[in-house]
């Protein structure tokens, strides 16, 4: 059976974002029972030229609906990137999955060879549809996830491997 595109980037991209923002809400019950100002936590880093939790969160969400987006031929909804507070980067993160559940497969047929555009930083950056999810998409959506996940659990939230894959 072949793994279409839709297969391989919307359920992940629904995933990941179901997941942090199950991970952010053990953050918020964590900072609760702990008595830490839940803004340490939106504000804690790895390191100090690492982007901080909320970045984390808004890149992944970034990520997973731009991927989705230019996959599908759609612009991506645009978020403000303004969260604050461990509540508001959990809205995120729903609001994300929700909109990738509206998409449907049919808007992803003939993706793989579609050529997708997109602007970083540095320029532009054109790739054809399969290695812009393999290459770009997925492993950019799993590191700002774990990242977001590794800074919490080094900030003493007890979380698991099953908490970063789902059930």
């Amino acid at each position: 059976m072949k793994l279409s595109m839709y297969d391989a980037c919307v359920p992940s991209g629904i995933r990941m974002m179901t997941n942090l923002a199950a991970i952010l809400e053990k953050a918020a019950a964590h900072a609760e029972a702990k008595k830490i100002d839940p803004e340490v936590l939106v504000n804690a880093r790895l390191f100090p030229d690492m982007f901080p939790l909320a970045r984390q969160v808004q890149i992944a969400s970034d990520t997973a609906k731009a991927g989705a987006a230019r996959l599908a031929g759609l612009e991506p909804p645009a978020y403000e990137d303004n969260e604050k507070t461990i509540a508001e980067l959990i809205v995120r993160a729903k609001k994300t999955a929700a909109w990738l559940e509206t998409l449907q497969p049919a808007q992803y047929e003939g993706s793989e060879d579609r050529t997708v555009k997109w602007k970083m930083r540095t320029g532009e950056r054109t790739m054809q549809g399969q290695p812009y999810l393999v290459h770009q998409v997925l492993p950019n959506l799993y590191f700002h996830a774990t990242t977001a996940y590794d800074i919490l659990r080094h900030n003493g939230v007890e979380l698991g491997k099953t908490d970063f894959l789902g059930r």
